[in-house]
């Protein structure tokens, strides 16, 4: 195992937020073309699974293998870490706005230290939970959510359930990552939340021509066929910064990885602005500033963390 490094954790977290803001759209145009949210899933899940095998079978074959006594911890994770956190994520873009579904399933940056401190007794120092204040503070401005005059409902109930999903997320990839490498855990979390969204999406019954075309730079652009949106959603959409996520919390504490993946949210309103013409306001604009603020008060607060365990750890 490589040592933990929190800047080279905030680097691949943030690479991935980047790339999963570009996502939240690509999905949602996707779904709009026709594939229901379980079959995204089940499309990213087994395109990740099948990458992340073949990676290993040519760079780690000692990461094929798996004991025994790990499948009860990469059964719970691949399916209600993975297969459950995308699902809801899923249901939650193509039923709300992109920024207010992604601030309400971050939430799950509070979420994560209260269950850590619940379960574990694990003290949260006072400047991480300053980055975690101004972390939801500046999604609130920035979805524009204290403008909103009504939320469909059941587009909020999908993306809280995704902040519960992520939550566990967070925890349970943490601990598995500390005994199994990167590309083997993505292998092997993939491969279950494949065969749980084989089973459960009930894609057999329901088919979409991959000759139809999907708008991918939005409405008003020219439109391409559904298998290269899809091809771009597997590598660039879900491999890569699913590899990036996992490499993440590899380095960073589960609360850390949460905050600084936030910045997703503010990724996926500045393609919005890049690609699609959509505007900011001034408010949103320091909103995205506050949401800044808060990782790099998150990211200082796991460096002086580390610090402290490095320490502790010398001294014995």
């Amino acid at each position: 195992m490589t040592k933990r490094n929190p800047t080279v954790g905030a680097i691949f977290a943030i690479s991935g937020a980047i790339l999963f803001g570009i996502n939240a759209s690509t999905s949602k145009l996707i779904i709009a073309a026709g594939l229901s949210a379980s079959e995204v899933v089940l499309f990213r899940s087994a395109a990740t699974s099948l990458f992340a095998f073949l990676v290993l079978s040519f760079t780690f074959r000692q990461g094929l293998k798996i004991s025994k006594r790990e499948w009860p911890k990469m059964l719970a994770f691949g399916i209600i870490g993975v297969a459950l956190m995308q699902w809801a994520y899923s249901q939650a873009v193509s039923n709300l706005a992109v920024g207010i579904a992604l601030l309400i399933e971050y939430t799950a940056i509070i979420w994560v230290p209260l269950t850590t401190w619940l379960l574990r007794r694990r003290g949260v120092n006072r400047l991480t939970w300053l980055g975690v204040g101004l972390v939801l503070a500046g999604l609130l401005v920035v979805s524009g959510l204290l403008n909103s005059q009504a939320i469909d409902p059941l587009g909020a109930l999908y993306a809280f359930l995704a902040a519960a999903f992520l939550t566990y997320y967070f925890i349970a990839g943490k601990d598995i990552l500390r005994e199994r490498e990167t590309m083997s855990t993505l292998a092997y979390s993939m491969l279950v939340s494949t065969a749980f969204w084989a089973v459960a999406s009930g894609w057999w019954m329901h088919t979409t021509p991959l000759s139809d075309t999907v708008a991918l730079l939005g409405r008003d652009a020219p439109k391409i066929p559904l298998w290269i949106a899809l091809i771009w959603l597997a590598v660039m959409g879900s491999f890569v910064p699913m590899w990036l996520s996992y490499r993440a919390m590899h380095h960073l504490t589960p609360t850390a990885a949460g905050i600084a993946s936030t910045s997703e949210t503010i990724f996926a309103f500045g393609f919005g602005f890049l690609i699609l013409g959509e505007t900011f306001s001034s408010t949103q604009i320091i909103g995205g500033l506050l949401v800044l603020t808060g990782i790099v008060a998150a990211q200082i607060s796991e460096r002086q963390e580390l610090t402290k365990e490095r320490s502790t750890n010398d001294n014995h």
